[in-house]
């Protein structure tokens, strides 16, 4: 299958395939040692119909015994087991939670404990965070340093709420860890040339976003509608840069990688930024299907590592 890419001069993700299955991955973030991650395409697994056939939902109406053996495919090709995977539950609020040994398994090999839960933060070594995406944004947090990470599921309410600062005051709560030391990306989702919403939307992020940067997140069309930019509102939320004693980190502390979305799947990035737009590509609804970002912390090996 050829990859058709919206904008073909910006950089790219990664394209991987292994064991049978295709994936994602961003070029930055392979640097980093002892981090996994990867985000699920429609390409390699067993589903059929409309589900066809990188399918892991397991609430869309596909048979459990396929979805069971896509775990098992994309987790062999990443190179995790998917009793280590912990799943969210997605609601589109700014919940975030602490997860610990204790929740290994948690949707996957167990029920899970808790509800209406979009982000994810741990530092423990052999976790594997997945969140779950039709064309909401993927929030991606890596601090190589406190060796943590966070995986946060952020649609428009997501935003709005600022589930992007929320997840960074829990790694800083709970680990320690420093804006700086954050690589963050923004993932393959819906882009600002397919994504009209109304005007109670956009309500909600002129009581989040200062005056000057609604021209960037935002702008109204004759018919009444308007053009929501969540690549660009994400990195512009000013509580991204907050510590826990209210004094303000510059965007330029942070690390963002420039994302956009390929036609076939979503995704696309690859180029370091310090702060701005994260600009690129049409997005494309598929149906039922739910593709999913993988996320899991560094291994023992780099954690005792001196």
């Amino acid at each position: 299958m050829k990859i058709l890419w919206h904008q073909e001069n910006m950089p790219h993700m990664n394209v991987r395939k292994n064991k049978g299955v295709t994936y994602l991955t961003w070029p930055e973030f392979e640097k980093i040692p002892g981090f996994v991650h990867g985000f699920s395409t429609r390409l390699g697994g067993v589903s059929e119909g409309i589900y066809s056939s990188m399918n892991l939902s397991f609430t869309r109406g596909d048979k459990e015994e396929a979805v069971r053996e896509n775990y098992n495919r994309i987790s062999a090709a990443l190179g995790f087991s998917p009793e280590d995977i912990v799943t969210s539950d997605q609601t589109h609020t700014a919940n975030v939670r602490v997860i610990t040994a204790e929740d290994r398994g948690n949707g996957i090999t167990k029920p899970r404990p808790y509800t209406d839960v979009d982000g994810m933060i741990t530092n423990v070594p052999g976790l594997v965070l997945a969140t779950f995406y039709a064309d909401c944004v993927p929030l991606y947090f890596a601090d190589p340093v406190h060796k943590a990470v966070g995986l946060s599921h952020s649609g428009w309410r997501g935003t709005a709420a600022g589930i992007g600062a929320v997840t960074v005051k829990e790694l800083q709560k709970h680990y320690g860890t420093r804006p700086e030391d954050i690589y963050a990306a923004v993932g393959p989702s819906i882009c600002q040339d397919c994504y009209e919403v109304s005007e109670d939307v956009i309500l909600e992020f002129q009581k989040t976003f200062s005056r000057e940067l609604w021209k960037d997140i935002f702008y109204r069309k004759e018919n009444g509608k308007y053009q929501l930019n969540l690549w660009e509102a994400n990195p512009s939320d000013p509580a991204w840069g907050r510590d826990s004693s209210g004094t303000y980190f510059h965007a330029e502390s942070l690390y963002l990688l420039q994302s956009g979305v390929p036609l076939f799947s979503q995704g696309l990035s690859g180029k370091k930024r310090k702060s701005g737009s994260v600009s690129g590509n049409k997005a494309v609804r598929q149906g039922v299907i739910r593709r999913t970002l993988f996320c899991s912390v560094f291994t023992d090996a780099v954690l005792n590592d001196k």
